[in-house]
């Protein structure tokens, strides 16, 4: 079975170039949902996605243990679309444990190593711009960019979406 790595900017059509690949697979879909609601316009967004999706996909929310997810439900006769990594890394780091986004990355990255079922992971490349303020900041663009090569050396596919338009990095 594949994994999937689709990147690009904000805005890009990423999630709804995942959810075209999830939709065509013709297997039931799990929705792993990584972001929280933290504030009102974080709620709205979620909601704009709730949505969007598809009424008979399973939803699964979960904004920290995402590789025991994966592991837990990646089967064969399912589709799994995580979206998005990137709300991932941020729980993480801001997490009252500095230690736990290195023991969560560790075993996202075990499930991904061993595939079961196909799974897509939506992810955001915030490497093209200028070089942010402030050590978070700068924290977060480096281990997104770490994740995504990482990640991507581990996925059969890697598709990067740019104003809609999917372009294929990795793969068939």
């Amino acid at each position: 079975m594949s994994h999937h790595l689709i990147v690009g900017g904000t805005r890009s059509g990423k999630s709804a170039f995942a959810a075209r690949l999830a939709e065509a697979s013709g297997l039931p879909v799990l929705f792993i949902a990584t972001a929280q609601a933290t504030d009102a316009e974080m709620a709205q967004r979620i909601q704009a996605h709730q949505a969007s999706r598809p009424a008979h996909w399973h939803l699964l929310e979960e904004p920290i243990r995402l590789g025991a997810a994966l592991a837990a439900h990646a089967d064969p006769g399912r589709f799994v679309l995580v979206d998005c990594l990137t709300l991932w890394l941020t729980n993480l780091l801001l997490h009252t444990d500095p230690t736990r986004f290195d023991r969560e990355r560790a075993v996202l990255l075990q499930a991904i190593r061993h595939p079961v079922g196909p799974v897509a992971l939506v992810s955001n490349e915030t490497g093209l711009g200028i070089i942010p303020m402030g050590d978070l900041t700068r924290r977060f663009v480096d281990e997104n960019g770490l994740l995504n090569q990482q990640l991507a050396s581990y996925c059969t596919r890697v598709t990067w979406v740019v104003a809609g338009l999917p372009v294929s990095i990795k793969g068939p």
